[in-house]
């Protein structure tokens, strides 16, 4: 045990174990600087012979009153001492009790009877200019009753004196009190366990905080990733299993299917905006979610109502029990959103991959056509070191016979695409080469910089048709989004030119090139990786004129964060890293500032949360300055959601 003096209980209550003697009473008496006096007596009554022993119980309860100074803080005195009788013990049984006193007094025995007594003691003092308030202490016992015994109630009887100590304006430092035993080891403080909140049964789900809490309790591999990538992590046989229960809602709904690196929600929200504007019940399901869980399922743009959502995840609950093995938090969201559209009997659905492809619970739908977005290297490890394995990830949502879409890139990405497609049995047409398409950057007085772009089909003419969303990067997901509805002509759907420019044209998308304050400007934008960071970069320079950019950058640590501060560099005149303390996977300001000072010059701070740096950024720029916040949808939502709480 460690020792206590009057410095240390004054910041925080000591532990003590009592080894007592049987004597009837114990006093103990220190001076400390000639200004601390502490008084503690223990009167305690015996069991009559022959009866059941009590089990041991004692209470410290000192009462520290301080006052500090300007120069000083507050120096505490808890001392205690404490008195056990042992009555005997019956003929055959013998037990031993042993107790320990650590204050400014230390009183051994041995009796026979076994028992622990534990006293705890929380003290906080505070100390400033203004008067002091007196430190408490609570003290809390935990009796153990003697093996082979029974209980009884106690005849324990304790009295406490108040102590008071006072101190001046010069530190005092009690002198060590010969009773006090240095520990001839050091003590281990178990720290307190953090707070695990029981996984609710399905029948328990009757709240979106208890759908909420089913759900996190789950296996999320998004916040904390998988140490291994393949079929025994993601199990589609699994997710096939789950539908089969909820009885293949999926089947029951047209969808469109999108992967890829970059540009993914980009073109589900311009598709979705499309196909709602020609008057089509559109869902959508997306992740990851910003602020609330129910962004990941909408219909209409509306998010999916509360009551809805915990019906839909107690349903989806009671089917996941029976499979016999426990389902991720992604495979029951992806599971509440097909049954959700099926039983709101949506016209089509748009369906967002959350990694990778091939693995992906989402994969286990037959779209009415595949879209795989631009590749690049990001989920390195998981996924593959090159865009080749990465993009034969991504191509293995394409399915027999089923129209599959990808835009023009590199030539080793193109031939992987064809090579998978073929070999499914999938169409593959590539937007730039199979089919006609173009795009300009220009400027106009009603639109401002923004791109247009033309392509050509057998069922479709658009020209000059503006991108809705900032940035030249825009334009291949906008021909993408283009050539999907394209393709639904071919299974029914009506869609006008003048339907699908006006859909197009009211495309909104949070958490990309999103200005979320104007005074001061702050935009928010999700890039998570090198490349998401220079489109980025490049896009607020052609589109926000500024003075001066301060950034506000956290990022999860399994990134390219060399390749995505040196992308930071390229706009920001100074940043201001920090962490979201939503996933474990984040990685430290402190590791991103020294990596940011050892590849540039220029300036940095460092932040604990997010609603710090977003504070210390509002301290630090002028009105025509611009905060830019990036480097993870995390921080982003943590972000946003800061914002709008200060609104």
């Amino acid at each position: 045990m460690p020792k206590v003096t009057s410095a240390s209980a004054s910041r925080a209550g000591s532990k003590t174990v009592s080894r007592l003697a049987p004597v009837k009473s114990a006093t103990a008496k220190t001076s400390g600087n000639g200004k601390s006096k502490v008084v503690a007596t223990v009167t305690v009554k015996t069991a009559a012979k022959g009866k059941t022993v009590p089990s041991l119980k004692s209470v410290s309860k000192p009462v520290v009153a301080a006052k500090p100074t300007l120069t000083a803080k507050a120096s505490l005195a808890a001392k205690a001492a404490a008195t056990v009788v042992a009555a005997k013990a019956a003929a055959t049984a013998k037990t031993t009790a042993t107790a320990k006193i650590t204050a400014t007094a230390k009183i051994t025995a041995m009796a026979k009877i076994t028992a622990t007594a534990k006293t705890t003691a929380t003290a906080k003092t505070t100390a400033s200019t203004k008067p002091a308030v007196p430190a408490k202490f609570a003290p809390t016992t935990k009796t153990v009753a003697a093996k082979g015994s029974t209980p009884p109630a106690t005849n324990l009887k304790v009295s406490t004196t108040t102590v008071t100590s006072k101190t001046t304006s010069k530190p005092a430092t009690a002198p060590r009190s010969p009773f006090i035993v240095t520990p001839k080891a050091p003590v281990t403080v178990e720290p307190k366990p953090t707070a695990v909140f029981e996984c609710p049964k399905p029948n328990e789900i009757t709240s979106i905080m208890m759908a909420t809490r089913y759900l996190m309790a789950r296996p999320d591999f998004e916040r904390l990733r998988p140490a291994k990538y393949g079929e025994e992590t993601f199990k589609l046989d699994r997710m096939h299993k789950l539908m089969d229960l909820l009885g293949n809602p999926h089947q029951k709904i047209k969808t469109v299917h999108v992967a890829g690196t970059n540009g993914k929600g980009s073109t589900v929200a311009m598709i979705a905006s499309m196909l709602r504007a020609s008057g089509y019940a559109v869902g959508v399901y997306t992740s990851p979610h910003l602020i609330d869980m129910r962004e990941r399922v909408q219909i209409d743009g509306n998010l999916i109502p509360k009551n809805d959502f915990v019906d839909t995840v107690r349903s989806v609950a009671k089917a996941a029990e029976k499979l016999g093995e426990q389902a991720t938090f992604f495979e029951l969201m992806t599971a509440v959103s097909f049954a959700y559209f099926a039983q709101q009997a949506v016209d089509i659905a748009v369906i967002e991959v959350g990694l990778g492809g091939r693995l992906d619970s989402t994969n286990v739908i037959t779209p009415l056509v595949s879209i795989v977005t631009s590749i690049d290297l990001d989920h390195t490890k998981l996924l593959g070191g090159t865009k080749a394995l990465i993009a034969r990830e991504k191509a293995g949502i394409f399915k027999k016979g089923v129209p599959a879409l990808f835009f023009e890139q590199d030539p080793e990405v193109d031939s992987v695409m064809r090579e998978v497609a073929q070999s499914v049995g999938a169409e593959l047409r590539i937007v730039n080469k199979d089919i006609e398409f173009s795009s300009r950057f220009c400027v106009t007085p009603d639109l401002g910089p923004h791109t247009r772009v033309c392509m050509y089909t057998k069922n479709s003419r658009l020209e000059h048709v503006p991108v809705p969303l900032q940035g030249e990067h825009q334009a291949s997901n906008c021909g993408l989004a283009l050539a999907a509805v394209d393709v639904l002509k071919n299974f029914g759907f009506e869609l006008s030119e003048d339907k699908l420019t006006a859909g197009l044209a009211a495309t909104k998308i949070p958490g990309r090139m999103e200005v979320v304050s104007h005074r001061p400007r702050v935009l928010c934008d999700g890039a998570h990786n090198p490349a998401a960071v220079n489109a980025l970069m490049r896009c607020v320079g052609a589109h926000v004129p500024y003075d001066s950019m301060v950034c506000v950058f956290g990022c999860c640590a399994d990134k390219d964060i060399a390749e995505m501060i040196d992308k930071v560099n390229l706009g920001a005149d100074k940043v201001i890293f920090t962490r979201a303390s939503s996933t474990p996977r984040a990685a430290s300001p402190e590791d991103l500032q020294k990596l940011f000072q050892e590849r540039s010059g220029k300036m940095s701070q460092i932040a604990r949360t997010v609603p710090e740096a977003i504070d210390m950024a509002i301290r630090g720029v002028s009105r025509e300055d611009l905060i830019c916040v990036t480097g993870s949808f995390y921080v982003v939502g943590e972000a946003l959601k800061y914002i709008s709480e200060k609104k």
